[in-house]
């Protein structure tokens, strides 16, 4: 049976196709500048092949992250510098703006969008610190590489609903573990405030619980 024979025996929808970006291209002027500074910020030096006529291909990939970033000559018609909006999705902001700064990164400072929504295109209504009440997706900081290709860090510590599926709930390091199982510890702590401040002996169910419904969306109790 042919490829189109099975696909009209078998109709694939949209649910059963999965597309999964695994690569992003940047441009840049001087891919050995460009490697020093992306392995400078602790990313995964994945490959670096050289083929003729100038050809050079370099992956890197930043730390938990399933998306690597190819960069290097002629590889792509895009003027360097003209990536922009890149983003990168940590779970504690500030720690993650102290981390790149102390690598060589030019920080902005953190900030949070006036709308309160997504931030803004370039410096626009940008407001100084993290959201105020630390909303998920809220708190974000941004840096560019040295031909000015711009990345923003995004603080998310809850997902939407629907995002991840409960069952299928990962952590991408064990620095995101840890800092999940913090706000697991100060969320428990209020829970037994909140019952005479009785001691929980289930806690550690109680901790399952919450993180998993942190990750998938669900509001935890």
């Amino acid at each position: 049976m042919s490829v189109q024979e099975r696909a009209t025996a078998s109709p694939i929808t949209a649910n059963d196709l999965d597309m999964k970006l695994e690569v992003v291209v940047i441009p840049v002027s001087d891919v050995d500048r460009a490697k020093s500074f992306y392995t400078g910020l602790g990313w995964r030096l994945d490959a670096d092949v050289s083929g003729q006529n100038g050809f050079r291909v370099v992956q890197v990939t930043p730390p938990g992250s399933p998306c690597s970033v190819i960069f290097g000559s002629n590889i792509t018609t895009a003027q360097p510098g003209s990536a922009q909006g890149l983003h990168l999705i940590v779970s504690d902001i500030e720690m993650a703006h102290a981390t790149l700064a102390s690598r060589g990164a030019e920080m902005s400072g953190v900030f949070h969008d006036a709308g309160g929504v997504f931030h803004h295109r370039g410096t626009e209504d940008r407001l100084p610190g993290p959201h105020p009440t630390r909303a998920s997706y809220g708190s974000f900081a941004s840096f560019s590489d040295p031909d000015g290709n711009g990345w923003v860090l995004q603080e998310i510590t809850r997902r939407l609903p629907g995002r991840i599926d409960t069952n299928g709930a990962t952590y991408a390091s064990a620095s995101d573990l840890s800092i999940a199982l913090r706000r697991a510890a100060d969320a428990h702590g209020e829970h037994e405030k909140r019952n005479g401040g009785k001691h929980d002996e289930n806690w550690p169910e109680w901790y399952a619980e919450y993180m998993l419904a942190e990750q998938s969306g669900v509001p935890p109790t």
